[in-house]
């Protein structure tokens, strides 16, 4: 690659590859992450995901150093629109220990681990909706995993998702997929020192960018994974019995948590509240499928 643009020094440069490499393994189709209504103007912001579990291989120069990397954990978001939501947090980690391989997770990996590939990505917050003059905001929150080359995804228009997170240090939540060919629970669990992260200034709709998020990536992190049934005589979902969990407490000490806007005086507990009309029209194409 050229460095060179209009005579400037480009400050980084960066080359990428899709981590898994078999693709009879992944499905490679991309996903909108809010759902398809995401391409109307009705959410505020708009949030996607392009990539969860990637490598990077480049440099940054920041400050006159230049800091080199290869094969390191990738991932990349966009957002747009004309502020952050109220209120927010943000987890993701595609560094798990032990999930690292480029194999078929069945012990197979070519760098020595098990072969297994993990990714975890996880937000929720105060989402504001604008349509044909209606305006309201929304509590949301969403967890997408990627194991094995297969994604479970938890939304508000496929199940539950509830949270429990402190000001700042500590990101509790449990969440439950019941539509679909795959019905499964999640629970996660990350904490970091109260004294890590540090303040980024985010979009607001009032104040310009200003100085209301706060992120680290020396987070630590658990997840477990779930296969869940119907059972009749509690009329509920729960998790399948004498079968071992998907992924049973898979950590990490890298994972990047944030919280943003606010107010954040007291611990955050709430669950996804979607407005109902919106919730059955972005549903229709599992239901179709």
């Amino acid at each position: 690659n050229n460095n060179e643009r209009d005579g400037n020094t480009r400050p980084w440069q960066l080359r990428r590859r899709i981590r898994n490499r078999k693709k009879k393994a992944i499905n490679w189709k991309q996903k909108s992450t809010a759902g398809w209504l995401a391409s109307y103007s009705i959410f505020e912001p708009h949030w996607q995901i392009t990539m969860a579990d990637a490598k990077a291989t480049g440099y940054v120069n920041w400050n006159g150093t230049k800091y080199e990397f290869t094969n390191a954990p990738f991932y990349s978001e966009k957002n747009w629109g004309s502020s952050f939501p109220t209120k927010w947090y943000w987890i993701q980690c595609n560094s798990f220990i032990g999930y690292d391989g480029d194999g078929d997770g069945n012990g197979n990996g070519d760098d020595g681990s098990n072969g297994s590939r993990l990714a975890l990505t996880a937000g929720g917050g105060i989402r504001n909706l604008s349509f044909f003059g209606f305006k309201k905001s929304e509590d949301l929150g969403m967890v997408g995993i990627h194991y094995n080359g297969t994604f479970y995804e938890n939304v508000p228009w496929t199940g539950e998702m509830q949270w429990d997170i402190d000001t700042w240090g500590r990101w509790n939540f449990n969440g439950r997929c019941t539509t679909g060919k795959r019905l499964f629970e999640v629970e996660v669990q990350a904490k970091c020192d109260l004294d890590a992260g540090v303040m980024l200034r985010v979009p607001t709709k009032d104040f310009g960018l200003a100085y209301m998020c706060r992120d680290t990536f020396e987070g630590q992190v658990s997840l477990s994974l779930y296969e869940l049934e119907y059972c009749r005589d509690r009329g509920d979902y729960i998790r399948k019995k004498d079968v071992p969990p998907i992924i049973e407490n898979a950590i990490s000490n890298n994972c990047a948590v944030e919280v943003g806007g606010g107010p954040w005086d007291e611990t955050w507990k709430s669950k996804s509240k979607m407005n109902p009309i919106l919730k059955f029209l972005v549903k229709i194409p599992y239901l179709v499928s």
